[in-house]
């Protein structure tokens, strides 16, 4: 449950547990907070009102009394409303079994946690994949989007496939990287995870096996889970995917497709070597096996370009290329695309019609002024020089603060670090300490369920001061928890 930024006043004549009393009840009563709700614990609402712990107590006294609330025996308290529920000619509808019965998954709970941390004032985010607002083309994208006003936009809908502009350029950057593309053979979707639940609703039945990385950002959205497929791990060396083994894997869960981020891979940040990339595309190729090549990283490259994609290799029309602007340019954009056999994209844009019936036309306009005037070539060697500094910045901090607790290995490319600790602890411990003391990680368990003892840390997107003062804290919490 997402917490308000409310609190009590203390210039108030009314006491303070009174105050959160009323708060409470208002959100019962007007239907914000439905029978079957799950309120905070007591610790997380003290926090948030920034009282102590016994006026909480004091408060939620009050409302269990009042019938408005009740404990759980599983631990927390929830919402039962019993006294104006039985005044009521009918009960009021509960709310928490509709949302129960939903067939899309919810988030994991402690993504859910980070997802409304995030935007807590104060917070230092270690693990966001993004650019920092600091990074972000602010005046760029004001003066391309006061181009595209005096055009006259468009303000109706449009095609199916997107703008054909936009396409006809993504083409063309595609064939520079080798890939064999048409604009009709180009996507335009709401980011590179709207082309993952389309794939995950228009192409595959339920019950199917999808292999995936291990670890994985797979494991941390539930786009494929809900739509009735299962995730089933391929081990990782410091290459890339294990395509030795991906024949194998494929033929012992029947796998209907694989799932690779080769380039920049989140959350490790491993690249795949070119010899690995050409064993991959023999063994899926050999065993009839689709590829989705998640390529959204590709332009982030610090030290050197990197190898080719996959899609550049492919002959047979066996990858779904995906790409996005949403890394490099804006997230706020949402503006990606998927590049594959024309037959795929047209039932593709077919169900996006039925969802969204089609991506942003000023977005879409935007995006192709960014890439037409040269404006993004000149704003991602800007991007790279500014990664580059933010690199340097968590290695040094990771050298004088994590030396003797973890290891790591420095990422070519993209945002992340992917910290191993040498001993285990338990994750839920560093996760809380870590955010008393508003610094937000990104646990290893959310990409790998076994990946305990590693955090995903992130370098582009809090400040260089943040990063360098967090980091230090960070180290100081593990040591104290290991000690």
């Amino acid at each position: 449950m997402e917490q308000s930024h409310w609190q009590p006043s203390r210039q108030s004549a009314t006491p303070l547990h009174m105050q959160i009393t009323q708060y409470i009840r208002d959100k019962i009563v007007g239907g914000e907070w439905p029978v079957g709700t799950r309120i905070p614990s007591q610790r997380k609402l003290a926090e948030a009102f920034k009282v102590n712990r016994s006026t909480v107590v004091t408060a939620l006294d009050e409302l269990t009394a009042a019938g408005m609330l009740e404990g759980c025996k599983g631990g927390g308290t929830r919402v039962v409303n019993h006294t104006w529920g039985a005044l009521a000619a009918t009960p009021p509808t509960n709310w928490n079994d509709y949302v129960k019965s939903g067939i899309h998954r919810p988030n994991l709970p402690a993504v859910q946690e980070i997802n409304r941390a995030e935007f807590h004032p104060g917070v230092i985010r270690l693990g966001t994949g993004e650019l920092s607002p600091e990074l972000l083309p602010h005046l760029e994208m004001s003066n391309v989007l006061r181009r595209v006003a005096d055009r006259t936009p468009p303000l109706g809908y449009g095609e199916p496939m997107g703008d054909l502009r936009l396409r006809e350029l993504l083409a063309a950057r595609l064939q520079k990287l080798g890939i064999a593309a048409s604009p009709a053979s180009v996507l335009i979707v709401s980011g590179a995870l709207q082309a993952l639940q389309l794939i995950s609703v228009g192409l595959l039945e339920p019950g199917s096996a999808v292999l995936v990385e291990r670890p994985s950002y797979l494991y941390s959205v539930p786009v494929f889970q809900s739509a009735g497929m299962k995730l089933r791990g391929v081990p990782m060396d410091e290459n890339g995917l294990r395509a030795d083994l991906v024949g194998a894997y494929a033929r012992q869960y029947n796998a209907s497709l694989l799932y690779t981020i080769p380039t920049f891979h989140n959350p490790s940040g491993t690249i795949m070597s070119e010899a690995r990339r050409g064993q991959l595309m023999e063994v899926t190729e050999a065993g009839g096996l689709p590829v989705i090549e998640d390529d959204v990283y590709r332009d982030l490259w610090l030290d050197a370009p990197p190898p080719r994609p996959l899609k550049a290799r492919d002959a047979s029309g066996n990858v779904l290329y995906l790409g996005s602007l949403s890394k490099t340019v804006s997230p706020g954009l949402r503006i990606g695309w998927i590049a594959g056999p024309q037959p795929v994209l047209e039932r593709l844009a077919d169900i996006k019609m039925q969802s969204d019936y089609g991506s942003s036309t000023l977005s879409q306009q935007a995006a192709a002024e960014w890439l037409g005037s040269g404006m993004y070539e000149q704003h991602m060697e800007r991007i790279r020089e500014r990664l580059r500094e933010r690199r340097a910045v968590m290695l040094n901090s990771l050298d004088r603060h994590f030396a003797g607790i973890a290891s790591w290995k420095v990422p070519a490319g993209g945002f992340y670090v992917w910290l191993k600790l040498h001993a285990p602890l338990p994750a839920r411990t560093l996760f809380d300490q870590a955010l008393r003391r508003n610094i937000l990680i990104n646990p290893g368990h959310l990409y790998d369920r076994d990946a305990n003892q590693h955090i995903r840390l992130s370098y582009a997107f809090a400040s260089l001061d943040d990063m360098e003062r967090s980091l230090a804290q960070l180290a100081e919490i593990i040591e104290s928890i290991l000690s």
